[in-house]
């Protein structure tokens, strides 16, 4: 059932989880593998203004959309945060996270340091988690199997030294974990989400709304 609890009509708004990474931690394969396990928890389709990997779909990936468009949106205050990661352009729909927000449902932002850091300005109730992995020789592994397919060496050097800048950005985020088995990674994630869905400040609403009918109860 979604976090959001109701009495009568009334709806709590849903949580923003920002969950940020080093490339190549494994933060989205995380996220992915987390969201069959927890109902009412889902994760945003970001935009982009880079070309589609193989495999990847549109609107589900992400949404991908030219630089000029995505300027466009940018411009018009479309979107809650965005970056450039990698000479790219990243960001997330404001109207469409506001309204999934609204509807009661737990929302997962997979996005990097600086949208982080914009989301943090903008919503101080968003749950931040910075996912490392276990060394930086095994990130460098990681980054190896996958330039197989997509990096160039100088790449790979490059998110390797973005790495060590992003990790000092840890202290920022209210939780760490490590990302040394998949399985292990995602419970841990699991675990931090139902923690904050029964957290006082989350159930401040519902919870004073049962104290008052104690205060009230005549039985």
């Amino acid at each position: 059932m979604p976090s959001a609890t109701q009495s009568g009509a009334e709806r709590t708004p849903g949580k923003l989880f920002v969950v940020s990474a080093p490339s190549g931690t494994g933060k989205t394969t995380v996220v992915e593998a987390l969201l069959p396990l927890v109902s009412g928890l889902a994760m945003s389709c970001s935009y982009t203004s880079r070309p589609p990997r193989p495999g990847e779909q549109d609107g589900v990936d992400y949404h991908f959309v030219s630089r000029e468009r995505f300027e466009q949106m940018r411009d018009g205050t479309e979107f809650l945060e965005w970056a450039t990661v990698f000479g790219q352009l990243y960001g997330t729909g404001a109207t469409e996270t506001r309204r999934r927000l609204d509807e009661g449902l737990d929302l997962v932002l997979v996005i990097d340091v600086q949208g982080a850091g914009q989301v943090r300005r903008l919503d101080g109730t968003a749950v931040g988690i910075f996912v490392l992995p276990p060394s930086p020789a095994v990130l460098e592994e990681r980054l190896r199997r996958r330039s197989a397919t997509h990096l160039t060496e100088a790449q790979l050097r490059q998110r390797l030294s973005v790495a060590r800048r992003e990790v000092e950005q840890m202290p920022d985020y209210d939780y760490a974990i490590i990302n040394e088995t998949l399985e292990d990674c995602v419970e841990e994630l699991r675990c931090i989400v139902v923690a904050e869905r029964a957290s006082r400040r989350t159930r401040a609403g519902a919870g004073e709304a049962v104290a008052r009918a104690f205060r009230e109860w005549e039985g």
